[in-house]
């Protein structure tokens, strides 16, 4: 079964790790290839593991881990009478349709269920939906608190599962919204090591790969400023480089070619930070060239025509 690609709630400068992993993952129809509410500080131990200054470098992922999907086929399901097979049928079914309310009442009948398939599914309708209503701040909150709670009974019934891996990871970053500086900071350990682990569980999951390059991404773009505070609140700060970074991204293309428009972006605009020119005017140019399915697609192609134009005019 697909775990579904993060349609990733990192932003790729200093704007956004939950807003993390919104506006680059709203984890985007990156959804459609791959497959307890309250305040609950989610803390992680640095020894274990997308509005101040700190929080907009921390919310890349959050954004770049969802687009916004578009409706199609509009279907009347009901879970009733379905068997557990079944369920999960229907709700990729509807998942890949973009009917997201569809799904989430589909599936919330079975938020007492044990079975992390179900649960993994509920946590990324529950998060979705937070983010369709967005404007509705307490709605949204519990939907957010809900997604992690259902993503954290996942892994805990099936800790072997990659899909409950990415998906916790996913919703840890989308509490950081609620819990202060510190606690994302901390989250970021946390969402780093799952990543891994669902990376390690399933290595030809392209959009667990292209994650952990954003997460990389984000670190190693972090400005100065933006580290000494991080310093101040923590002995080791999170931190990375291009370099790691470009591995991911590389990685990623490698397990799935052209899989993702954003992918290829990001491949140019490393290769720019490391000032290897050519092949970044290679990566940005396959982007830019890349067939614009979605409103993501078209702004991805934008923003590589605009860093191909400076390029030239450089040269």
């Amino acid at each position: 079964m697909a775990s579904g690609r993060p349609s990733l709630s990192w932003l790729m400068n200093s704007r956004c790790l939950s807003s993390f992993l919104r506006q680059e993952v709203w984890i985007r129809q990156l959804h459609l290839r791959h497959p307890g509410v309250g305040p609950v500080q989610v803390m992680g131990s640095p020894g274990t593991f997308r509005r101040s200054l700190m929080f907009s470098a921390l919310s890349y992922l959050g954004f770049e881990t969802y687009q916004l999907l578009s409706p199609a086929a509009v279907v009347h399901a009901s879970a009733k009478g379905l068997r557990g097979g079944d369920v999960l049928q229907q709700a990729d079914y509807l998942y890949e349709s973009g009917e997201t309310e569809k799904l989430y009442q589909l599936l919330v009948q079975y938020k007492d269920s044990e079975d992390a398939e179900l649960l993994w599914r509920l946590a990324r309708a529950s998060r979705d939906l937070a983010q369709l209503r967005a404007a509705a701040g307490a709605e949204k909150k519990a939907l957010v608190y809900e997604a992690l709670a259902c993503a954290k009974r996942a892994l805990e019934s099936a800790p072997a599962s990659f899909a409950a891996h990415k998906w916790y990871a996913i919703c840890v970053s989308d509490v950081g919204d609620y819990e202060g500086i510190k606690a994302k900071i901390a989250n970021a350990y946390v969402i780093k090591e799952h990543f891994e682990k669902a990376i390690e569980l399933n290595p030809k999951d392209a959009t667990s790969i292209h994650l952990m390059g954003i997460w990389c991404y984000t670190f190693a773009e972090m400005p100065w400023y933006q580290r000494q505070i991080a310093n101040a609140l923590f002995a080791a700060p999170p931190s990375s480089t291009y370099e790691e970074a470009l591995g991911y991204f590389q990685r990623a293309e490698q397990v799935e070619p052209n899989f993702y428009s954003k992918n290829l972006l990001l491949l140019g605009k490393t290769y720019l930070k490391l000032q290897n020119k050519k092949l970044a005017a290679f990566w940005l140019l396959k982007a830019k060239d890349y067939p614009a399915h979605t409103e993501e697609d078209k702004q991805v192609q934008a923003e590589a025509t605009q860093l191909l134009a400076g390029l030239a005019t450089k040269d």
